[in-house]
């Protein structure tokens, strides 16, 4: 439990740092970098003798969808959207998790989707405005993607490894690195200018430390620690970095945000987030 609540202390800062130092620089090359410095990171510990040979397929597939994918769309819906409003945006992931959770099982409960439609009011009411653009709806698009991929691959991880040691993950984790820089290769490769690329110092810190600690340490971490948790547990953690993510960006950056929305969309989070607690405690 102690790493899914580091990591959201880590991941509540990554939206300011994304929004302010990395929106000029094409998306796609920023998850690529990010995510090959995650795999060097993890290099070191890949051990191919020793891992199971019949995970790797799925260890491939879950860094290309969770990993991989999912930051396309995620590091590309800041072209559209304010940071305090993605970093909301995320509480549909652990949404997306217990949906999941009931197709995997093909146990559908209703109450779950009680949740669902809280959370949407909530978020709605935070991020509305008279303004609202094609290129907002853009980017609210890419952040569902964006969070059923990373949904979608926690269930998968856990389900696949179930009682593997720490040891042996850090393995697994060389190989996910790998699959998700497969995939934002290929991505890179098709669109992205290189020739139009740069990148100031504090950009290039700011590559370093998502690649290496809110991407590398932090992506390791929480996998880690969703596998020591329920289903339930899982899905409330998620919704830890939310509130921090917020006042992050609201302070860092000075986005502006209607103080009442955000309050009244609040106090509507609030009560899905004590609904799940209570119905998985």
């Amino acid at each position: 439990m102690i790493y899914l609540i580091i990591v959201s202390i880590i991941w509540s800062l990554s939206f300011a740092l994304i929004k302010g130092q990395l929106t000029s620089i094409d998306p796609f090359f920023v998850s690529f970098i990010r995510l090959l410095i995650s795999f060097i990171i993890f290099l070191p510990f890949l051990r191919l003798k020793e891992i199971n040979k019949k995970l790797i397929p799925h260890l491939l597939l879950i860094g290309a969808i969770q990993y991989g994918i999912m930051y396309l769309a995620y590091i590309y819906s800041y072209q559209y959207l304010q940071a305090f409003e993605i970093a909301i945006l995320t509480i549909f992931t652990p949404i997306f998790i217990v949906i999941i959770i009931d197709v995997w099982n093909k146990n559908f409960i209703s109450t779950n989707w009680i949740k669902a439609v809280l959370a949407i009011i909530g978020s709605a009411i935070i991020i509305y405005s008279d303004k609202i653009t094609v290129g907002f709806w853009k980017g609210i698009l890419l952040m569902q993607v964006s969070n059923f991929l990373f949904a979608f691959g926690q269930i998968y991880y856990k389900k696949i490894i179930k009682d593997e040691s720490v040891k042996t993950q850090k393995q697994n984790f060389g190989i996910i690195f790998f699959g998700a820089v497969l995939v934002t290769a290929i991505f890179s490769l098709f669109s992205v200018d290189f020739n139009q690329i740069s990148i100031s110092l504090n950009q290039g810190l700011t590559l370093i430390y998502l690649g290496a600690v809110a991407s590398g340490l932090s992506f390791f971490l929480w996998n880690v620690g969703a596998t020591k948790v329920n289903e339930g547990n899982l899905a409330v953690f998620n919704n830890l970095k939310i509130p921090l993510g917020v006042l992050f960006s609201i302070i860092i950056l000075s986005e502006s945000v209607k103080i009442l929305q955000l309050i009244i969309g609040f106090i509507i989070l609030i009560v899905a987030f004590l609904y799940n607690s209570k119905k998985h405690k």
